[in-house]
């Protein structure tokens, strides 16, 4: 007899393998540091490569404010050194032809044109063509807009091209005799012709000498005088006309031998200073009015060539 087992023994199944791989190792019974994403020193170089260039943004920032400025004339406007460069170097040659024509110094019309048409960006030189901020007056017939100067709604000239305000300009100064003294100037003498116009009533502004006077000296405009004359230019004109302070001393003179009486005189005691404007240096400051710099600092006790805008300096 035989005896047959229904159960069947299956053999057994093979363990199956851990999977493993370069991202999922075998596990060692040691516990595995996880790996940094940035190290610490990859960290901090990052840090601060962004504050360096964080930096940089600020001081673009700042150089860009330092580099403008603000022309005020027939319009108040921030314009940058470049704007002012680019005027200059687009019309330096109809100043130097109405200088030849006129005997008026190139310099003195790009320094009334950069700063009466705010660089050409204005609304009147925009609008009009009027880069010398020249009113209607009596006897002008041509084409005219309005403009709020120093009064509302004033009457201004109107040109077809920029040549013809530069020529017009030139005929206003040669035709009023306000202006004749100019003329017996030197050809470059851009000091004398500044403050003969302020003096003149060209414009209203105080300061409007001394602001021709520092974009002419910033920009090197007595360049193009000294083409026109064919001279070799020599830099800044020693100043002939020194900003003055007045203090009031009392003097008491003693009996003399035509009088018998003791006389008191007033005399007014002149201390020659210049206010230091922006762009200004011990350097050029010392040029312009013939001292060294080792003078001007004795002058006026400074340790070293730091000067600030508005300083007051003694130049005598």
């Amino acid at each position: 007899m035989f005896v047959v087992s229904c159960a069947s023994k299956k053999p057994p199944m093979p363990k199956s393998k851990a999977l493993t791989t370069s991202r999922y190792p075998a596990p060692t019974g040691t516990k595995v540091k996880e790996k940094e994403l940035v190290s610490k020193s990859e960290y901090r170089s990052q840090q601060q490569k962004t504050e360096a260039d964080k930096k940089k943004v600020e001081k673009k920032v700042e150089k860009k404010r330092n580099d403008s400025e603000v022309l005020e004339a027939t319009s108040r406007l921030s314009v940058t050194s470049d704007n002012i460069r680019e005027y200059i170097l687009k019309y330096e040659g109809t100043a130097r032809e109405n200088m030849s024509t006129h005997g008026i110094p190139a310099s003195i019309k790009l320094a009334q044109g950069v700063l009466e048409s705010g660089s050409g960006q204005g609304t009147l030189s925009r609008n009009a063509n009027n880069h010398f901020g020249i009113k209607c007056h009596q006897n002008w017939d041509g084409e005219s807009v309005r403009h709020t100067d120093d009064a509302p709604d004033e009457c201004f000239r109107k040109y077809n091209t920029v040549e013809e305000s530069y020529n017009d300009h030139s005929l206003f100064l040669t035709n009023r005799g306000r202006y004749s003294d100019l003329f017996l100037l030197d050809k470059d003498d851009y000091e004398g012709w500044a403050r003969g116009l302020k003096n003149a009533g060209y414009a209203t502004d105080p300061k409007y000498a001394d602001k021709l006077i520092s974009l002419i000296e910033r920009y090197q405009l007595y360049e193009y005088d000294a083409q026109v004359l064919n001279k070799k230019s020599t830099g800044p004109r020693p100043r002939t006309t020194p900003t003055y302070t007045e203090s009031t001393s009392v003097a008491s003179t003693s009996n003399n031998k035509s009088s018998s009486k003791n006389t008191t005189t007033t005399s007014k005691k002149k201390e020659a200073v210049h206010i230091v404007a922006k762009g200004d240096t011990l350097y050029n400051i010392s040029k312009r009015y013939n001292l060294t710099v080792e003078q001007l600092q004795k002058m006026n006790k400074l340790t070293n060539n730091t000067i600030s805008i508005g300083q007051t300096l003694k130049i005598k």
